[in-house]
């Protein structure tokens, strides 16, 4: 187990892909902080079945973002994946729905970076890995503010790639295509109203068309990338966005 000793705060993990990767990093020995909503018994199940400890911080709240870094200690592994989506036209589009998207998707990213670099330095050693989606590399309608928060999110990884090169660190994104996840589950509704299509439309003919697998990612598959990113012979893998979306951003 490669990554004993080192210590990973997961954001968004008491599910799907976030969970997965948890899990990926536990099974090879990391000490893991899960951070999430949820049930408090199954959130307590998760921490006792991976050993690990929970942050509940609202990662749109800036000082809960400061006591969650405070409370967890110096971190080697941090993976900034929480966030949420909603679909509806421009001119529709809520603020504060926009406001939210954004706070939680790009700049809770920033909060939780800033705050666990200089450990980082100290050791000479982290992995940041990001978890931005296809729609950082392309666009789809009625998702102005996802699709506007997964571009930045590349940048920015791109940014602290470059900065943090020569100091051990590496900061890579990961940009899944559709995955079962409750996010996407329930994504599903909306684009059902926004575009006046059935569930199994929006599932054939919007979610899965432009993947040439024809099949939804898998958590797990997240999970194992992540934890690929952290072996020692990742150490000149830096500022790239790893695609797993069946071959969507490949046409």
């Amino acid at each position: 187990m490669f990554l004993e000793g080192k210590r990973a705060l997961v954001t968004g993990s008491t599910s799907g892909i976030g969970l997965a990767i948890a899990r990926a990093l536990a099974a090879e020995g990391a000490q893991v902080v899960l951070n999430g909503f949820g049930d408090a018994d199954e959130i307590a199940k998760l921490c006792d079945e991976l050993g690990a400890t929970h942050s509940g911080a609202d990662l749109t709240d800036v000082a809960q973002v400061e006591q969650m870094m405070a409370d967890a200690g110096d971190i080697d592994i941090l993976v900034n994946n929480a966030g949420m989506q909603h679909v509806a036209p421009v001119e529709d589009f809520p603020v504060d729905r926009w406001n939210l998207i954004i706070a939680l998707n790009l700049t809770a990213a920033f909060h939780t970076t800033r705050l666990a670099v200089p450990a980082m330095k100290t050791k000479g050693w982290g992995r940041i890995i990001n978890t931005a989606s296809a729609h950082s590399k392309v666009a789809s309608p009625f998702k102005s503010a996802y699709n506007a928060a997964k571009h930045g999110l590349d940048g920015f990884t791109k940014t602290i790639g470059l900065e943090l090169a020569e100091f051990g660190i590496t900061a890579n994104c990961i940009s899944p295509g559709y995955v079962w996840t409750p996010l996407v589950e329930n994504q599903i509704p909306d684009t059902m109203k926004a575009r006046g299509m059935t569930r199994e439309q929006v599932i054939n003919d919007v979610l899965l068309v432009k993947q040439a697998t024809k099949k939804f990612v898998q958590p797990a598959e997240i999970g194992a990338l992540a934890v690929f990113l952290c072996r020692d012979e990742m150490q000149n893998v830096n500022g790239a966005n790893w695609s797993v979306d069946g071959g969507w951003t490949a046409e």
